[in-house]
């Protein structure tokens, strides 16, 4: 069959009309083949939310935002959500503003609420919720950090101020040359440090050997010491407590005139007679010093002995 000219000209001018809707409904974000649920959010401030904004369910785009309307009454702005049938929502999930980034403009992203099981309809309203962007946030932090910044800068130059009226022409010239006499002190001490260290080069030989002497004088006392505590000294030291008590003992007794020496300490008749028993000895054995014949007499004849005759004191008539 063919086709006339007035057929032709009514299919072009539908499929144009079809175009031009299916165009259209492409730039304002809505798919002609998806079937779409209305919400509404109410929200104080939308901060800076435009019309056409993606509406995402983690980080997927599942919708847009229709229209925003304000109460004249309360000026609290309703937000026109279009989500896609696909995607059920909880009634108790978000509807949170929030900024992707610094270059996208604000989007609203629906945190739902999996353990709630009753799904939205046409109509229902999404509670509200606003997350700070990085704008925002990053803005808060910066507005005290500057107000301290200004406040550090007023004190800094109030503190160079007052540098500048205390360092007067005087105070800068003290202050020049303390800080020349102190580089030449420096100096100074960088050539004496030099000198330290071509002594310690010089003599490091001497060093070393003082260092070995002293490691191998270190040993030796630990050896010793440990000798001295295998020798078991705290045993030597009772025993020598226990002789000195007894030592003590000893001299308490002598003291008290206890005892052959404590009598001869303190008994007066004990020693005079040992005094005179010993003066009496003395004299018998001077007495048979010089007369031997009066107590060994040997006579081959038959002699008489001479009669005794008694020794005289010779040691007091000496005295």
């Amino acid at each position: 069959m063919k086709l006339t000219r007035e057929i032709k000209t009514a299919i072009l001018v539908i499929a144009s009309i079809l175009l031009f809707i299916w165009g259209y409904s492409f730039l304002k974000g809505r798919d002609l083949f998806s079937s779409y649920t209305t919400l509404y959010v109410q929200y104080d401030s939308v901060e800076g939310l435009a019309p056409s904004a993606p509406v995402t369910l983690n980080g997927l785009a599942i919708g847009k935002i229709e229209k925003i309307t304000i109460n004249p009454v309360d000026g609290k702005l309703l937000v026109e959500l279009q989500i896609k049938t696909e995607f059920p929502i909880s009634k108790s999930s978000l509807a949170t503003i929030y900024e992707p980034g610094f270059i996208g403009g604000k989007q609203i992203a629906i945190e739902p609420n999996f353990s709630d099981k009753t799904v939205v309809e046409s109509g229902d309203r999404l509670k509200a919720n606003v997350r700070l962007g990085l704008t925002e946030s990053l803005s808060k932090k910066l507005v005290p950090l500057q107000d301290k910044i200004e406040k550090v800068l007023v004190n800094a130059d109030n503190l160079i101020s007052g540098i500048n009226t205390v360092f007067d022409k005087k105070t800068q010239d003290d202050l020049k040359k303390s800080i020349a006499e102190l580089s030449s002190t420096m100096e100074q001490f960088h050539k004496a440090s030099a000198g330290v260290n071509s002594l310690l080069v010089d003599n490091k030989a001497q060093i070393n050997g003082a260092v070995t002497n002293f490691n191998k004088t270190a040993t030796n006392f630990a050896k010793i010491s440990d000798s001295i505590n295998k020798a078991d000294l705290g045993k030597t030291v009772k025993t020598l407590n226990a002789t000195l008590a007894k030592v003590n003992g000893i001299m308490a007794d002598l003291e008290a005139g206890n005892g052959s020496m404590g009598k001869l300490l303190k008994d007066d008749a004990f020693y005079n007679n040992l005094s005179k028993t010993s003066k009496e000895l003395e004299l018998l054995l001077q007495d048979v010093r010089l007369y031997p014949t009066r107590y060994i007499n040997v006579s081959l004849f038959g002699k008489k002995n001479k009669p005794y005759k008694a020794p005289v004191d010779t040691i007091s008539n000496s005295k």
